[in-house]
């Protein structure tokens, strides 16, 4: 009796280019994208590190840093292959930043449009609660 042992470990994914020259300007373009934010995030931080005031927790992320270096590093390397556990992390990481994207609209959402409110629709409890409804959400 013959058994099929066969099996596959990664992921292959379609190039965005055949040539090497579109490759490399997918490249240049990715990493354009990709270093964007950085002076927005560096204002931001420096403005937060002056200003005692502002010492509240904030998150500087975006979804972009889980996909793009591995999109630039394919088109610079001309490679199309990434692993199960790989592309399980990128999912993983991606939802995850979506939630939690999500509940910082939230937040702010209140904070401008019913600052009186504010410590009573979000207070300590409500964060909490916001925070272990978004783990099913990215563990399932």
């Amino acid at each position: 009796q013959i058994s099929n042992g066969s099996s596959i470990k990664q992921f292959l994914h379609l190039a965005f280019a055949d040539t090497w020259e579109m490759q490399l300007s997918n490249f240049w373009l990715f990493l354009g994208i990709y270093l964007a934010p950085l002076p927005d995030n560096g204002l931001i931080i420096t403005t937060i590190a002056y200003d005692h005031h502002l010492h509240t927790p904030c998150t500087y992320s975006s979804t972009i840093s889980i996909t793009g270096p591995k999109s630039m590093a394919d088109s610079l390397w001309d490679t199309r292959a990434i692993s199960y556990l790989g592309r399980a992390v990128q999912v993983f990481l991606f939802v995850f930043f979506f939630c939690l994207l999500t509940v910082m609209a939230y937040n702010r959402c209140v904070a401008i449009c019913k600052p009186l409110h504010y410590r009573t629709l979000l207070g300590r409890r409500a964060c909490v609660h916001m925070a272990r409804a978004a783990w099913p959400v990215v563990v399932s």
